[in-house]
């Protein structure tokens, strides 16, 4: 696919192979994110693959027109999970079994007729005690050379009421785009992956401290 790739957020188009990191503050604007990158690939003909972090955010994608029921153009275009079955599969997150998800999904897209994915994982699962969360941004890094091989758009969705500052600076240096507050911005500080590795070492995704105004709520 030649030239920019619609997301369906806020008229922004994507190179195909963007690994995108895209910040939001709660769930409506985490749900307005996915209804419009999601919905954008089902009017394309993409394969989309998406992960969210509950059984309520599922079903509100699973509402989305063409994503399920009657047969149309649209059947099986859109896969949802939840983490249980994806990075926590087996009560533990690793990177090497993640790779191998996405992988998989876009060689059987592939082989299903697709010529292109788009894939959005919601990234509030790695603020659970589980192990191998610690792993996250060394994951998130070597996912830039699955994008480098595909044809593939990925957000990755962090919410920045939830993660902690020192996880949100390091997780911007793995991301090559960084989308906030409806701008993307090519990032200064992404890392490629051979030399970010080199000198990283595990970071808990640690939850934000709580303000004031969560505290009380």
């Amino acid at each position: 696919m030649a030239g920019l790739v619609p997301s369906g957020i806020d008229e922004i188009g994507l190179v195909p192979g963007s690994h995108v990191c895209a910040f939001y503050r709660g769930d409506t604007d985490r749900d307005r994110l996915l209804s419009g990158y999601l919905g954008a690939g089902l009017t394309a003909g993409d394969k989309c693959i998406c992960v969210v972090d509950s059984a309520n955010t599922a079903e509100r994608l699973e509402a989305l027109p063409g994503a399920v029921g009657e047969p149309g153009p649209y059947t099986g275009q859109l896969d949802i999970h939840l983490p249980e079955s994806t990075y926590l599969a087996g009560g533990e997150f690793t990177t090497s079994d993640m790779l191998t998800f996405w992988t998989e999904g876009m060689v059987k897209a592939e082989v299903e007729g697709y010529s292109f994915c788009r894939l959005v994982g919601e990234m509030t699962w790695a603020l659970r005690d589980a192990p191998g969360v610690e792993h996250l941004v060394g994951y998130e890094s070597e996912l830039n050379r699955v994008t480098a091989c595909y044809p593939v758009v990925v957000l990755c969705l962090y919410d920045l009421d939830r993660f902690s500052g020192e996880v949100v600076v390091n997780i911007v240096k793995t991301h090559p785009q960084v989308l906030i507050q409806g701008i993307l911005v090519e990032n200064p500080y992404y890392v490629g992956p051979d030399e970010f590795l080199r000198s990283a070492s595990p970071v808990p995704a640690s939850p934000a401290p709580a303000s004031p105004r969560s505290a009380s709520a």
